[in-house]
Order: structure tokens, then sequence, then C-alpha cells
């Protein structure tokens, strides 16, 4: 490691300055596992999809209200994602989950989930969409094979929701969810951020909600990831979540969760429905973290909060499809992971991209 470089749980800190010379990461061994398998011994299975960056919701935790979009040519295609996706499979993927952006503003997305369901070793296909275009396209999307959805939803209040989306639309939400359901889509997850100000009112309603029509309900702690600056004190925690809807709405139990899911799981103790809690920064995950990301422009990312990326849209497009250089890629970038991102550090660096242009 160069001498003038210390190492975090994060990534090499250049100690001469930016302008030294010094490089941004230093080398790292080539991984000889098979699979994708990091340096502290995780492996990863789990892939994120970002089909486009545009959305037609603004919320304030995620992207600006003005922002310019990525020309379509940038974006890669169906046909790329697919060959990506297959030469993943090999080296042990076998969950695709498709963010954006809104995954849905994607034209004919359905044809996607059609491609990426017959590559061999994919089991489980997933979408991450605010909904508000998912009454159009349900039944579409399940007849191509997609059978699990999380649905972003923070709060029921028509007024409250426009002041976190800086769009209407709730009740769209709402249409959208009731025709999954009749589409036979399931599990069905409500996620919600939970931000102080706003959490305080909507809990208690939206776990009543989910409860009552059988969705599975997850509240996700505020992250430093939005456009605006990130200010801890608006973190509404995990812990007083569990309380609030622990006082209001049932008792809740401990669940059995999956040791590589983001969220600890909860059920009410008289058995009719689960919360669960994503608490990245009170509790974060990263010791289990089984997933990397591809974004819409083509750009493989080992963690939501890296500072790195590794360009593959050029293998991707190149005359002969090098699926070597594509799984030397794959390995690398996982091999590079950190132990943690380090939003509770003082070394803590925001990425620069927002959450939009990443993928959820």
């Amino acid at each position: 490691m160069d001498s003038g470089q210390i190492r975090t749980g994060r990534r090499p800190l250049n100690l001469l300055g930016p302008n030294s010379g010094a490089p941004v990461t230093s080398s790292l061994p080539t991984p000889h596992s098979p699979l994708l398998t990091d340096n502290f011994g995780r492996s990863h299975n789990n892939l994120r999809v970002s089909v486009t960056d545009r959305c037609n919701l603004r919320c304030t935790y995620c992207m600006p209200e003005d922002v310019t979009f990525r020309d379509k040519s940038e974006l890669l295609t169906f046909e790329e994602i697919t060959s990506f996706v297959r030469v993943a499979a090999t080296l042990g993927v076998n969950k695709v989950r498709l963010t954006g952006g809104e995954p849905l503003m994607r034209k004919e997305l359905h044809k996607l989930v059609r491609l990426i369901a017959v590559v061999p070793g994919i089991l489980d296909i997933g979408v991450t969409t605010n909904g508000i275009l998912l009454a159009e396209q349900a039944e579409a999307l399940f007849d191509a094979g997609l059978r699990r959805m999380n649905v972003s939803l923070d709060t029921l209040d028509a007024t409250r929701f426009r002041e976190l989306t800086r769009r209407d639309g709730v009740e769209k939400v709402l249409a959208g969810l009731a025709v999954a359901k009749r589409a036979g889509f399931a599990p069905i997850k409500v996620n919600a951020v939970a931000i102080r100000g706003f959490a305080e009112h909507d809990v208690v309603p939206l776990a009543r909600y989910c409860r009552d029509n059988g969705f599975e309900l997850r509240f996700i702690e505020y992250m430093p990831i939005g456009a605006d600056s990130w200010e801890r004190e608006k973190v509404f925690f995990a812990s007083e979540i569990l309380e609030l809807i622990g006082r209001e709405v049932g008792e809740l139990v401990p669940a059995n969760t999956d040791p590589s899911a983001p969220a600890l799981d909860f059920a009410y103790r008289d058995g009719s429905g689960t919360v669960g809690v994503i608490a990245s920064v009170s509790r974060p995950f990263c010791h289990s973290c089984n997933r990397i990301r591809l974004t819409a422009d083509g750009k493989l990312r080992n963690c939501l909060f890296s500072l790195d990326e590794t360009d593959v849209k050029d293998l991707l497009r190149s005359p002969s499809l090098n699926e070597e250089a594509i799984k030397n890629a794959l390995r690398q970038s996982v091999w590079a992971k950190w132990e943690g991102h380090e939003i509770n550090a003082a070394t803590f660096v925001k990425p620069d991209r927002t959450m939009h242009a990443i993928g959820g």
C-alpha cells in the first residue's frame, strides 16, 4: 500500500492531498474463487439491476427536483442486461431485482423480465417500484414471470405524500397495490422510509393498512443517499418504529430472518402479519451483505455507498462478447468491497450519485 494511504473499513484514504498523484485505490490481488466472494468471506448471489435513472416522482430523500436524465443511448439494452445476468449467473448469482429510478418507466419492462426468467441459474426475480404505473403493468409483468415486488409507499396521507415526493399520486399507488394483489403477486412488500417529522404520523396507519391487506411492511431508516444534506437527527430509528407499532397496533415478536437479508423481521403475536425494519444506520448489516449493483448506464458497484465503479458497458457492447473479461470485472469488484459503509464514522464520504442514479 502507498505510504500516503491508510486502510479503513471502506476505502484507502489519500493522506497526501488530492493533487499528490497518489492512487485513489490500492491494487488488489486477483481473487481465485470461482464464485463472487469478497476479502471478508461474504458470498454474493443477489444482483440489483437499474434499468433507468428516470422517475415520475422526486422524493426528497432520493433525488433533486431538477435533474437531467441520461440519454437513452447511454442505457444498457435489455439484451445487454440479459447478457450480464447470464454471465453473473455462472458465478453464483441466482437472484435479480430490477430497480430504477422508476423501473416501470422503462418501456415494455415485461420483455426484460421474460428474458431474465429463462437464464439458467436465476431462481428469483423481483422489482422495486413506486407503484404509480403498477395498475396498468402488473398483469403483463406477472405473465412474464415476475412474482415478487417491493412497492415504495411512505405515507397514506395525500398531503404528506406530495411533501415527500413533490408530486401527487398516492391513490395511484394504492390502486396499483390492489391490482398486483389480484394478479397473484406474493409476497408484496411495502417499503417506507422512516424520516422524523413524518414517521411519527405514518407508521401506525401504514402498519394497519398492510396488516389488513396482507402486505409485508418494511421500514427503512433514512440514509445519506439523496440530493440534500443528510441530517442524522431526522433518522426515525428502528427501535422507535417497533415500539410504536407494538403499542398502537399489536404486539410484535421476532420472526425467522434470512441472515443475508437486510431486514430484521417481526410478526404480530396474533399471527395477523409481519413487519420488517432495515436499520442501516442504527444496526448496519454490512457483515452479511450479499448484494452487487449494475447501474442503468453499465457501471458495476459493490455497495450502495461505494465511491468506485467498474464500467462494463464497453465489454457488453464489444462485437464479440468477452465473458471472461466480464467475469473478471465482477470478481475484482466484489473482491474490492470494503468491510462496511461507515455511515456512523467520521471518515464517511457521501457518494456523488444519488439513489435514483444508482438503483434502489
